[in-house]
């Protein structure tokens, strides 16, 4: 979230499917800084040319006589899961968890109950450690496609950094993801220690939004705060 740069997790294997199906060849770009999550999903794209949308049983029964390709379907996209109760939403994020090797301990956000009580709780990172974060999600019915993660740093109420990470498309399954960004190095120094404000907003290619919340981070000269 204190990095400047744009970070793409390509290559997710359904992309290959879609490339196996002669489906639009799936492109990135990147755009400059931007003050808000919208502008950031608008502008970064981060993004893939978003491939023509098929439902998972549509996939399934493209080409049913190919067996080599239903055999790298069936690889990739396994069996097609169990109903969902229609009200459960398709994608769910279900933490996010900040780690650190010199820390404590992981720093664990709930994003299943009160996001409420997120905006009153703050995470302390100690100044100059590395840091990575961990996006745990599922999937229920459908194939999600270019997931991201944005989020936007403030302080004192003005945007100091923002921060987007490629999560990738995905099938539907039991089982959690788990995706984990590249490393980063939080400022040191007495200019960046303090409080800050994150707002994070998860979306996809279809600019669903799949969940959106608002976090406190401390940036301190050791983990005790």
């Amino acid at each position: 979230m204190l990095g400047l740069d744009v970070c793409e997790a390509g290559g997710q294997l359904l992309e290959l499917l879609w490339l196996a199906l002669c489906y639009r060849d799936i492109m990135a770009d990147k755009e400059g800084v931007t003050l808000s999550l919208e502008e950031e999903d608008a502008d970064v794209a981060l993004a893939y040319r978003t491939p023509q949308k098929k439902s998972l049983q549509e996939i399934q029964q493209l080409d049913p006589d190919d067996e080599s390709l239903r055999k790298y379907k069936q690889a990739l996209l396994g069996a097609i899961p169990m109903a969902v109760d229609a009200r459960v939403p398709n994608v769910q994020v279900m933490r996010l968890t900040l780690l650190c090797e010199q820390a404590p301990g992981p720093m664990i956000m709930d994003l299943t109950g009160d996001l409420e009580a997120l905006r009153s709780r703050s995470f302390v990172l100690k100044e100059g450690v590395d840091y990575r974060v961990k996006v745990s999600f599922k999937v229920n019915r459908e194939i999600v496609c270019g997931l991201k993660c944005l989020h936007l740093t403030s302080r004192r109420g003005r945007p100091v950094d923002r921060d987007a990470f490629m999560v990738g498309s995905y099938a539907p399954r039991a089982e959690e993801y788990e995706v984990v960004t590249p490393g980063e190095e939080v400022p040191r120094g007495r200019l960046a220690r303090g409080a800050y404000r994150v707002r994070s907003l998860v979306t996809d290619d279809d600019k669903t939004e799949h969940l959106r919340w608002e976090w406190g981070l401390r940036i301190e000269r050791d983990w005790e705060g």
